[in-house]
């Protein structure tokens, strides 16, 4: 884990987050991930009409565009979901859960739309980092 960043999980009058940390800090260099939604090498989607499919591979599109910014998943922290259904939550956390340490996790905002940018995807996820320099 990343000594660079600090998780502060329950701020003095806030109430403890559920799955994510409240606060987290770090000093160093800014990698911002776009989102990423379930697409493979090719373009193609994969697990059309599938929430625990497309969770998985978006965060390994996530890993791979971390790394290519010189920072791996200890360094992430904010995540900001995009779900087209609230209830594709479970499949996004059981996904994350693969990737981060589930001690010390980032910050995250989850949000329910209408609608992504293409009917067949249904989460899109972008990725804030602070990479120790």
């Amino acid at each position: 884990m990343s000594s660079h960043l600090t998780h502060i999980t329950e701020p003095p009058g806030v109430a403890p987050g559920t799955g994510y940390t409240q606060v987290v800090t770090g000093a160093g260099r800014l990698v911002q991930v776009s989102g990423q939604v379930a697409f493979d090498e090719r373009g193609e989607l994969v697990g059309a009409g599938d929430p625990e499919a497309q969770a998985r591979q978006v965060f390994e599109n996530l890993r791979r565009c971390l790394a290519a910014g010189g920072a791996d998943f200890s360094d992430v922290v904010k995540f900001t979901v995009f779900v087209t259904d609230i209830a594709f939550l479970p499949a996004v956390r059981k996904a994350r859960d693969a990737y981060v340490d589930t001690a010390r996790l980032p910050a995250s905002s989850a949000v329910q739309v209408a609608a992504l940018f293409r009917p067949d995807v249904l989460i899109e996820i972008e990725a804030l980092a602070i990479t120790a320099a």
